[in-house]
């Protein structure tokens, strides 16, 4: 799957490679993480982990939220932190990568036009009752098999979204568990092991429950797009430039992810504990 460079090649072009040169790969990708609008996008996930928190809290906590709780809740999703986590494992995961196409779509007028509905459409699923409406239309689409359908199913399969998110999803509920444990809050016969055979056991819902909030997405936010302009992101998309940026925005963000689950497991487990006291 991968490949490398033969060691001793490799360890010279790290000694010889000049100072400029590495900035301007720096350079190239911070304009690619604001072209892709990722500082907007990451402000949004924050604001979804804040109400996520809540949730949490009413679910695990036996007080349920406090102001405290909240305050936690807000380091763990601290957005500086995010941006740099996620900016730092882009950077690494784009080396060798021709981050100059990526550029080339994502600053043209149509690439930076399909960032701006992403962003949008992400943030206008903040509200519920947006969400609803949008799983309804969503659901519409996928059972007449519309042509637009068909197109978004295309970019999913493309990208292999649906196996991605799943992927990510469950690991991320490994690492809650993973705090949770580590934490102190669980019972002593449950261990990372039994963690993650309840991790598998929901992995049927986890598919569920992406495939739909995915579908939901996607068609909302390419609403606008004429099918010659999504064929266009389609395109890139299975380009060697499209699937290696998918791959390391995956990587970026599921870390981030992984970090913030197992953190909030550690303080969920801490204000568990505190509360039985």
């Amino acid at each position: 799957m991968f490949r490398f460079a033969a060691p001793f090649a490799f360890a010279a072009t790290l000694t010889v490679a000049p100072l400029w040169a590495q900035e301007k790969d720096a350079d190239a990708v911070d304009q690619l993480f604001d072209a892709l609008g990722m500082p907007e996008m990451i402000e949004i996930m924050r604001e979804e982990g804040l109400a996520y928190g809540e949730t949490l809290a009413s679910d695990m906590l036996p007080g349920g939220t406090s102001a405290e709780w909240s305050m936690a809740v807000s380091a763990i999703y601290d957005l500086e932190m995010m941006t740099e986590e996620v900016r730092g494992v882009l950077g690494e995961a784009l080396e060798g990568d021709d981050v100059d196409a990526m550029l080339a779509f994502f600053t043209s007028e149509q690439g930076a036009r399909i960032v701006g509905l992403e962003v949008s459409a992400r943030r206008a699923l903040l509200d519920d009752a947006v969400e609803e409406a949008s799983k309804e239309n969503a659901a519409l689409a996928v059972m007449d098999e519309t042509p637009r359908f068909q197109m978004v199913q295309d970019f999913i399969d493309a990208n292999d979204l649906i196996e991605a998110n799943v992927i990510g999803s469950l690991n991320s509920t490994y690492a809650f568990y993973s705090g949770l444990i580590d934490g102190g809050a669980l019972p002593a016969g449950v261990t990372l092991e039994t963690a993650l055979q309840d991790v598998w056991a929901q992995e049927p819902t986890v598919r569920a429950d992406t495939t739909e909030w995915l579908y939901s997405f996607l068609l909302m936010a390419y609403q606008p797009l004429s099918d010659d302009e999504l064929e266009a992101y389609l395109a890139f998309s299975r380009s060697d430039a499209g699937q290696d940026m998918t791959d390391a925005l995956f990587e970026a963000f599921n870390g981030m992810f992984d970090d913030i689950s197992r953190a909030l497991g550690l303080a969920s487990s801490r204000f568990m504990l505190t509360q039985e006291l």
